[in-house]
């Protein structure tokens, strides 16, 4: 997938600003992240004329999901990696304790997250910090992910689990039929893991985010909608 291009719309008295991005796809589809960007993605041979009449056609629909996306801010500042320090793990809240150690670990205990560490810097503690989700993501996504796969599995075959840092979403499902998942996912409820998995899944019976889609989103998880708000508000 290429760079996004900056594009622009005028809508009303304003605009509306959005990347372009052309893939290897049959149909256009128009993201609106949490950040509050938004990304349009075009197949390759796509007029740009038609691309701006669809998004113009959706800018309601755009400007919506960039309204509910601006309740949660001021998001969460970034982390410093200090002791006392609260961090997130499958939904509850912890706080970082620190100790000089001549190795690196981590466990959970009482309510703190213990980091033994060689260095007290905070790119050791970062990095500790973030060896420690990776392995319960791992654990706990290739778990909630089967559990998932049993309420869907009258689809073709299971897509296989990618797990990774990604920076604009939850998770995403490819067209080689890979599910990839955000790690930062398991500092969220369990509910809302589920929430994302199934969102996904659903994407191999309806690609696109029509009407069809969110019908058989709401036959798979009717309580989705909560979900999604829980997810939203869960790291603020």
């Amino acid at each position: 997938m290429s760079q996004g291009i900056p594009c622009s719309i005028n809508y009303g008295t304003g605009s509306i600003d959005y990347d372009l991005v052309y893939a290897s796809r049959k149909t256009l589809e128009i993201a609106v992240h949490p950040d509050k960007t938004i990304v349009v993605t075009a197949p390759q041979n796509a007029n740009l004329d038609n691309i701006e009449a669809k998004v113009k056609k959706r800018a309601r629909w755009i400007k919506r999901q960039v309204r509910y996306f601006q309740q949660f801010d001021p998001r969460t500042p970034d982390k410093k990696y200090v002791g006392g320090e609260s961090h997130f793990y499958l939904g509850r809240k912890y706080r970082l304790k620190i100790t000089p150690s001549a190795q690196n670990f981590v466990t959970l205990k009482n309510g703190y997250l213990h980091i033994e560490t060689t260095s007290e810097s905070r790119e050791q503690i970062q990095k500790n910090l973030d060896a420690w989700y990776r392995e319960k993501a791992h654990q706990h996504f290739i778990r909630i992910f089967d559990e998932c796969w049993l309420r869907v599995k009258d689809t073709d075959q299971k897509p296989s689990l990618n797990i990774k840092k990604m920076k604009k979403r939850w998770g995403s499902l490819s067209k080689n039929g890979t599910l990839s998942l955000n790690i930062d996912l398991i500092q969220t409820p369990k509910e809302c893991i589920e929430y994302v998995i199934l969102h996904e899944l659903c994407h191999l019976t309806e690609y696109n985010h029509g009407p069809n889609f969110y019908k058989l989103l709401d036959k798979t998880l009717p309580d989705w909608l909560k979900r999604k708000h829980k997810l939203e508000m869960s790291l603020i």
